[in-house]
């Protein structure tokens, strides 16, 4: 099952199973994560997908050029936009529905591992980092907290 959110003239925004949308979200993550940041495949799906809910960006040619996961406990993650769409807001309209669908559903504290360099990009949505810097698939990340009790 799949809702549609946004739409605008050049792309349009779903979200909704991993079985509905894993045809286009797998090609995406492959391109950005495992062939752009050198990820191991082994490490890019996981079991965690089946039980996330997915969000998908399409093109008007209904090619996918974006997608990210919420897990069931309130975590960001696998956001990835395809180089030639970047910098046009898909990844903001990405987080700002995820942030709507987890109020929606109970949810008023969102978690991510940012990699250092999108930590900007986080926080001008309202995510704080906390912590230290770690190390994840050979990337340097950032824990930040979105929400009521950030920093607990």
């Amino acid at each position: 099952m799949t809702t549609m959110v946004e739409d605008t003239r050049s792309w349009h925004l779903r979200h909704g199973d991993w079985r509905a949308l894993k045809d286009h979200a797998i090609p995406i993550r492959h391109a950005v994560f495992i062939l752009e940041q050198n990820v191991p495949e082994s490490l890019e799906l996981d079991e965690l997908d089946a039980n996330c809910h997915h969000w998908l960006v399409l093109d008007y040619q209904g090619s996918g050029i974006a997608t990210g996961r919420l897990t069931p406990t309130g975590h960001i993650g696998r956001l990835a936009v395809l180089a030639p769409w970047r910098g046009q807001g898909i990844g903001r309209a990405i987080i700002k529905d995820m942030l709507r669908y987890a109020r929606e559903n109970g949810r008023d504290r969102i978690v991510l591992n940012a990699q250092t360099h999108a930590i900007g990009f986080y926080s001008a949505l309202g995510f704080v980092a906390e912590g230290p810097e770690f190390d994840d698939a050979g990337i340097p990340h950032r824990r930040m907290v979105y929400g009521r009790h950030q920093g607990a």
